[in-house]
């Protein structure tokens, strides 16, 4: 994916292991945990729907964690970007944008990353409108 240009149409990340793999086998899992516990109810069958509902659990949770820690990085990014790219006043209202604001704009381009601020705040913009906005896309190959 690195040799391809991104854009919002191609920037979502899949990870085989996790996406083709992990997921559909604890989904299927989880499925026949449920079907044994309607077609053979006991201890046994409802411990084992119980360990698929604990695995499903830590699975998205294991997942979920880094993209938080992710997300905490590109907002310090983009703070400190943001400080060396606005002008005033704008600079001074960078503690008003969001979290998701922040996010989504990792990926404008330096020249206009001044006006989508404006408009993100003007117009309260959340993070795939702004992903939308932006023309020059700056891609980033690293996330999670």
């Amino acid at each position: 994916m690195e040799n391809t240009t991104q854009t919002f149409a191609n920037h979502a990340k899949i990870d085989p292991p996790f996406h083709y793999v992990l997921l559909p086998i604890l989904t299927i899992n989880l499925i026949a945990a449920i079907y044994n516990v309607v077609r053979h109810p006991g201890v046994g069958t409802a411990w084992v729907l119980v360990l698929s509902l604990a695995a499903a659990v830590a699975m998205f949770r294991l997942r979920i964690y880094p993209l938080r820690v992710q997300d905490r990085v590109i907002r310090l990014e983009e703070r400190l970007r943001l400080m060396t790219v606005l002008q005033e006043p704008l600079r001074s209202r960078i503690g008003e944008l969001t979290d998701g604001q922040l996010v989504g704009l990792r990926f404008a381009s330096d020249a206009e990353l001044p006006a989508l601020v404006q408009r993100a705040l003007s117009e309260k913009l959340d993070r795939a409108a702004i992903k939308k906005a932006v023309a020059n896309w700056r891609p980033d190959y690293s996330r999670i």
